[in-house]
């Protein structure tokens, strides 16, 4: 099986969090990501496990990034979002295999059309 060249990562953190997340990935060459509002439901096991008191309420930033910069792009967020911080963040990432809709990182101007003769 060929390798995957596109990765999504994803991370969930406290709300309010989203744009340090965003902010670290670009930082690493991340483009853009979409962030979905979302509620967790650990119980007080996890807590007592990972020594955090956990909020309901979450944000998940989807990121889809190209293989190559998935470890750097996971490093970030970890750095700057992960579970020792503020934001309490979980990232991972699982491997895409078709992507449409992509651009490259920086659109070529339209060429501006001759006007047809009559």
């Amino acid at each position: 099986m060929a390798e995957s060249k596109h990765e999504l990562i994803l991370c969930i953190v406290n709300t309010g969090f989203s744009d340090i997340v965003m902010d670290a990935a670009k930082e690493v060459g991340a483009r853009g990501g979409t962030v979905l509002h979302a509620r967790g439901t650990a119980n007080k096991e996890a807590e007592e496990f990972f020594h955090i008191t956990i909020q309901p309420d979450k944000e998940i930033v989807m990121i889809l990034v190209d293989a190559q910069i998935k470890d750097a792009v996971l490093h970030a967020i970890y750095r700057s979002a992960g579970l020792k911080t503020d934001g309490q963040g979980i990232a991972f990432s699982m491997p895409v295999n078709h992507v449409v809709g992509l651009s490259a990182a920086k659109p070529e101007p339209m060429a501006e059309e001759e006007p047809k003769e009559q």
